[in-house]
């Protein structure tokens, strides 16, 4: 007898129709946590057999408004039954799978990989090395890995502290990166004097990422106001912290993109929605020799004021031999 038969495609399921039925095309959350797609041209009624794809290209409603770039990880908005950007705070929504090209504000459906890897980017934040260099004089800030994700947070101690994560892993300034992080602001300071910086830059700095010679960063002056600003440095020509007219709010994580495909023109987007594309010269890295790397940078100066992030979220995907 053979240690084992076929069973089943590996990429369909059959499962029993509960009552209420499908319907055909319609996107389900498997219990082993995989996405679903009910198969076939007709709507299966309650108690019939229906085969679930499990693999595979599929259109799919696209939440409107919102930026998803190609190979993004894409989530199923369960409430709204589209896709849509990952927040990770709201329940029930699950991973849906990778953007097949790129999913325009206007678009109203996209092309996904239906549970294409998750980890299958250049640099992520879970499965890759990144250097971790604090800086103080006294106090205990806190720098560290919590399940997927990192927390940096400040002493109440009146001394200069900095956090950061820097990517082990480089990339060149025209392999046709794409950055993205997830960052929720825990505890901002209680004073203008912190500051917070998530991009791409070619090194980090022990006090001041402003200081940092190439960079495409957002950055928040935390106790001072809660905007987010953004910010870009060459080597030779930068552009100051801009206001993106989107503020953060303590306790909502905050989806961050960074489109760097075109060197001349990176593109920022916050939540989806691309910001400050008139700006002029903003995201013009193009001088930049680089390597660049993925950097999440928290300082703050000599003051007693706290301080807390929650990094969801870093991965860069190269493109390198796609054109975009």
């Amino acid at each position: 007898m053979a240690e084992a038969t076929l069973s089943k495609d590996a990429a369909a399921v059959d499962v029993t129709t509960p009552t209420g039925g499908y319907s055909s095309g319609q996107v389900l959350q498997l219990a082993d946590g995989r996405a679903a797609v009910v198969s076939g041209l007709a709507n299966p009624s309650a108690a019939d057999t229906a085969t679930l794809k499990t693999s595979g290209q599929f259109t799919v409603a696209k939440t409107s408004s919102i930026v998803i770039l190609d190979g993004g990880e894409v989530m199923w908005d369960h409430s709204a039954n589209s896709a849509t950007i990952p927040l990770y705070g709201t329940s029930k929504d699950f991973y849906l799978g990778r953007a097949v090209g790129d999913a325009a504000s206007a678009d109203t459906t996209m092309v996904v990989e239906l549970n294409a890897p998750r980890d299958a980017a250049y640099l992520t934040l879970q499965r890759d090395v990144w250097d971790h260099a604090p800086v103080l004089t006294a106090g205990t800030p806190v720098g560290s890995m919590h399940g997927g994700g990192w927390r940096a947070a400040f002493s109440a101690t009146a001394e200069a502290q900095k956090l950061d994560l820097l990517s082990y892993k480089s990339f060149a300034k025209d392999s046709n990166w794409i950055f993205e992080a997830v960052v929720e602001l825990v505890t901002t300071a209680d004073a203008d004097v912190a500051d917070l910086s998530i991009g791409v830059a070619n090194g980090t700095h022990a006090s001041d990422a402003d200081s940092i010679t190439e960079s495409a960063f957002f950055h928040l002056d935390l106790g001072a106001d809660l905007n987010i600003d953004c910010e870009s440095d060459d080597g030779t020509t930068e552009v100051a912290a801009t206001d993106s007219t989107i503020d953060i709010v303590a306790g909502t994580p905050v989806h961050f993109m960074l489109d760097g495909r075109d060197s001349e023109n990176v593109k920022y987007y916050i939540n989806g929605a691309e910001v400050l594309s008139a700006t002029a010269n903003l995201g013009d890295i193009d001088d930049a020799t680089g390597p660049l790397k993925a950097l999440i940078h928290l300082e703050k100066s000599a003051n007693d004021s706290p301080g807390e992030i929650l990094v969801h979220k870093v991965e860069v995907r190269l493109t390198a031999d796609v054109e975009a």
